[in-house]
């Protein structure tokens, strides 16, 4: 399909179809590519990510299906709130989080951040290309530096990976993936330590905090969310520990009694 630019459709249409000189020598570059490891989304630049179609590149991370259950985890959250919200998607990489919400949030005011400013790039372009540049303020900072509160949902895949697990991920994502975006320092809660007390002072009282996680880190996150409440973790497909959300405290109001 990548070599001869065409669906599934047309190659079960025309299984005669012999390829060109030309053709075969892009074929074979293209095996050779993922012989070496390669991930086949950056060979083709596309990847699929909650029915849409993304852009990737080197310099972002690869959207999985497990980062769906992030999206499903605003959306549910997301209904028993007005609609006119305030999100922030911290680390946008491809800006697949953003984006999604975008399309499924269509009043929200949605801001994406990314202290890589190649990956900014990758998420403008998918922005343009799905239809939503003007329903997205990317932001090229660290975390939420720079960012006027307040906001009803704070929102990050940030990266979890401690650098003591290199020797257990997958031999394409630590070779070839950016490095930063999979592995957050020796214990891998380098960056959510970080984040979880900025979106506290960023967050509306009631306001929430969703981030994706991995079942290695979940205990040792979960100690981290002092001061917040509603603490819950979902897990995936898998039956592993893929998000955290929690909720900051409503403001006590004296006029209720």
């Amino acid at each position: 399909m990548f070599t001869l630019g065409t669906d599934r459709a047309y190659l079960y249409a025309h299984p005669e179809q012999e390829l060109t000189a030309d053709e075969q020598n892009r074929f074979d570059s293209v095996l050779a590519e993922r012989a070496r490891g390669v991930p086949a989304q950056y060979i083709t630049g596309h990847q699929e990510f909650w029915g849409l179609d993304f852009i990737v590149t080197p310099d972002v991370l690869i959207p999985r299906p497990e980062t769906e259950h992030v999206i499903e985890t605003v959306l549910e959250l997301a209904s028993d709130h007005n609609k006119a919200l305030r999100i922030v998607d911290v680390g946008t990489g491809s800006g697949c989080i953003a984006i999604a919400l975008a399309k499924e949030l269509p009043e929200a005011e949605i801001h994406a951040t990314d202290i890589s400013s190649s990956a900014l790039q990758v998420a403008c372009t998918n922005a343009a290309r799905l239809e939503v540049e003007t329903r997205i303020q990317f932001h090229h900072t660290d975390l939420l530096v720079g960012l006027s509160p307040p906001f009803d949902f704070v929102i990050s895949n940030p990266p979890y990976v401690g650098e003591s697990e290199t020797d257990s991920v997958q031999l394409e994502v630590r070779k070839f993936e950016p490095r930063s975006a999979v592995f957050a320092g020796p214990t891998g809660l380098e960056v959510i330590s970080r984040l979880i007390p900025l979106a506290h002072h960023v967050l509306k009282p009631g306001g929430w905090l969703v981030i994706e996680i991995s079942g290695t880190i979940v205990d040792r996150t979960k100690q981290l969310f002092t001061n917040w409440e509603s603490l819950e973790v979902t897990s995936d497909l898998q039956s592993i520990p893929r998000v955290v959300r929690a909720c900051k405290p409503r403001l006590f109001d004296a006029n209720v009694i």
